[in-house]
């Protein structure tokens, strides 16, 4: 269950109880004092940021090489995302949705398992942060019309995706990677992570249950028949797909780009007020992350942790992730070692813990709104990340 200083926390979060859907002009009308003010706050940008300064003084890479160390397809799928979510929220899409939902559900407990339940779903084929971008949103929207706690929903849908993006090769980046590594089949891979995705899903559905009570659902929005902004849900809807598409076929910096001039001509607004904030993020997040990897140290470290015995890889892909995220340590892992069973065991498990171990994890937190979503966020990760990691060890090495 969770700990009641972490329900405390969670139900009084500043997205507790959202307002109506926002609006900011300010953002709108003066988008670079906005992202200047905003990152002045951002404590983990601020974190980042003084990382690479002290990086660039101990690692031998020059100045010039940092864009390099940027996985530009991953910015622009992730700012066309940005962009076509964000058309989703301000065309008053999500608000509407999110009364037919709350008009199915009878209590919390069942629309939070139902929204958990849909992010683990949806991970399983449009990958973890896919999922968040569809279901984050919609959460946010059930929240403005609700008395229902944002936060922890949101904190539970992160977990949600990790989990169930964890059972398929296409859920998640690092699965995808070790897949081809593999040559295993799909059918092999998924049989293989599919004990360990039950059993966290189930255990993550109950500390849901738990988190939840039976209190009917309470209505507080008047405006439940806002008006739709039906073009530009149109064109936020009909270039989704395309988009996906597009990036899959690793077409991403076009694809982005159509989405960028469309809403700039369509809904010149959207852009104003996207997340830039976010993209500075994960661009500082790249080049810190290669940067340690780099370093001779690190990869002097790394040959004397005996990643030759399972137990060992296992242990060091859960720590790995837990400082330079699931991704980058499935690919540095597979340099000593080929027992992808092993380290997709560990990684995915990794993705729990702190919230740097996936990056769907700061999707989430970002999306939330919430600058104290983070504390949320540990309360309830760090000790599933060690129940997941027993469960692992023990399917793992003691599963006959």
């Amino acid at each position: 269950m969770i700990p009641a200083t972490a329900g405390a926390l969670m139900d009084h979060s500043p997205t507790a109880a959202l307002p109506p859907l926002p609006q900011n002009p300010e953002a709108a009308r003066h988008p670079l004092r906005a992202l200047f003010d905003n990152l002045r706050q951002d404590s983990f940008f601020l974190i980042l940021l003084a990382g690479l300064v002290v990086l660039s003084m101990i690692a031998p890479n020059p100045l010039a090489s940092y864009p390099a160390l940027v996985d530009w397809p991953t910015i622009g799928a992730l700012t066309g995302l940005l962009a076509l979510t964000k058309g989703l929220e301000l065309s008053g899409a999500m608000h509407w949705l999110g009364h037919r939902l709350i008009g199915a559900m009878a209590t919390e407990r069942s629309a939070a398992l139902c929204l958990v339940g849909a992010s683990a779903l949806l991970s399983t084929l449009l990958t973890n942060d896919v999922a968040l971008f569809i279901v984050v949103p919609l959460t946010l929207g059930v929240c403005r019309i609700t008395a229902m706690p944002a936060t922890r929903l949101i904190v539970f849908e992160a977990m949600a995706v990790n989990a169930g993006s964890a059972l398929t090769p296409i859920g998640n980046p690092q699965n995808l990677f070790l897949w081809q590594l593999s040559k295993a089949s799909f059918g092999q891979f998924v049989l293989h992570m599919l004990p360990l995705v039950l059993l966290t899903m189930l255990i993550l559905l109950a500390v849901t249950a738990c988190a939840f009570g039976k209190r009917a659902i309470a209505v507080t929005d008047a405006e439940a028949h806002a008006p739709l902004d039906r073009p530009l849900l149109a064109v936020s809807l009909g270039l989704y797909l395309p988009f996906l598409v597009a990036t899959d076929l690793h077409y991403a910096g076009w694809a982005v780009l159509a989405v960028l001039v469309t809403l700039v001509v369509l809904r010149a607004r959207v852009l104003a007020q996207l997340d830039w904030g976010l993209l500075l993020v994960f661009v500082l997040m790249f080049i810190d992350l290669r940067l340690v990897a780099g370093l001779g140290a690190v990869k002097h470290a790394m040959l004397g942790l005996g990643l030759g015995e399972a137990r060992h890889l296992y242990a060091a892909a859960i720590a790995a992730s837990q400082v330079v995220s699931n991704v980058p340590a499935a690919i540095a892992l597979a340099e000593y070692s080929r027992d992808w069973k092993t380290i997709a065991y560990g990684v995915n498990v990794g993705g729990f813990g702190c919230m740097v171990g996936s990056l769907a994890n700061l999707i989430a937190l970002r999306m939330s709104g919430d600058r104290r979503a983070w504390i949320s966020f540990h309360l309830v990760s760090l000790p599933f990340l060690g129940v997941a990691a027993a469960l692992g060890y023990v399917l793992l090495f003691f599963r006959q």
